[in-house]
C-alpha cells in the first residue's frame, strides 16, 4: 500500500484528488494540508511514501516545502502537481529534491502512474514537460548557450552525473556506486568544473538535454 499525502491550497482540488486516489487500489490518503508549513508538520509525523505538492501556495510555497522536506524526510518522495509547464519551474523543483513533476491537466491515469513511479522507480516527468524541454534545448542551442559535450566526462563522472540529476544524495550515490562520499564530492566538483555549471538544477538541465536521463 502506497501512503499518499496531499498539499494544495485549493480545497475543491484536494477533495477531487482525495476521491480519485481513495478509489485506486494500492493507494491510501493519510493526510492533507492547504499550505507548506502545515504539510511539513504533518509529514514529520505521518511519514507518507509520497507527498503530492502544488508549487503555488500562500506562505511557504511548494518549492521551499519540497526543499525542506528533502532535508528533513528524504525517505518521503515528493511529486509536484502544478499548472506550470515552464522548464525553469521543473529545474527548480528537481533542484529542490522533487522526484517527479506532473501537470494538473494530466489524465487521471497519468497522475496515478506518476505516484507509483516515484514510489518505486524514483522519477516521473510529464509528457508535456518533455516537449517543453525539447523546445528549451533548441532555443538554448540556437542562442549558443549549451555547455560542453558529455564526452569531456569520464565514465565514472557520467554515472555520478546521471544519479545527481535523478535527485540522489551524495550518500546514496556512494552506496549505489560503492564509493565513498568524499569520492562522490570530488567527482561532482570535477563535473561542475568541466561543464561550467554551478548548481544541481543546471546539472539536471544538462543531463536532460544531452539524453542522459530516460
Amino acid at each position: 500500500m502506497t501512503r499518499v499525502f496531499l498539499c494544495d491550497d485549493h480545497v475543491l482540488l484536494r477533495a477531487g484528488l482525495r476521491a480519485l486516489l481513495a478509489s485506486e487500489p494500492g493507494l491510501e490518503i493519510v493526510g492533507e494540508a492547504g499550505d507548506g508549513e502545515s504539510a511539513l508538520e504533518q509529514i514529520a509525523v505521518l511519514r507518507p511514501d509520497v507527498a503530492l505538492i502544488d508549487i503555488t501556495m500562500p506562505g511557504i510555497d511548494g518549492l521551499e516545502t519540497t526543499r525542506r522536506l528533502s532535508a528533513r524526510a528524504p525517505d518521503v518522495r515528493t511529486l509536484i502537481l502544478t499548472m506550470h509547464d515552464d522548464p525553469e519551474y521543473l529545474y527548480q523543483a528537481l533542484d529542490a529534491g522533487a522526484a517527479g513533476y506532473v501537470m494538473k491537466k494530466a489524465a487521471e491515469r497519468d497522475l496515478i502512474e506518476a505516484i507509483h513511479r516515484v514510489q518505486t522507480d524514483g522519477t516521473f516527468l510529464a509528457p508535456a514537460v518533455h516537449r517543453k524541454l525539447a523546445a528549451d534545448y533548441i532555443a538554448r542551442r540556437d542562442r549558443g548557450e549549451l555547455v560542453g559535450p558529455v564526452e569531456h566526462l569520464t565514465p565514472r563522472e557520467e554515472e555520478v552525473l546521471r544519479l545527481l540529476a535523478q535527485g540522489y544524495t551524495n550518500m546514496e550515490i556512494g552506496e549505489t556506486l560503492v564509493i565513498s562520499v568524499k569520492t562522490v564530492e570530488t567527482h561532482r566538483a570535477h563535473i561542475l568544473d568541466k561543464l561550467g555549471l554551478r548548481k544541481r538544477a543546471e546539472l539536471v538541465r544538462y543531463a536532460r538535454t544531452h539524453g542522459l536521463l530516460a
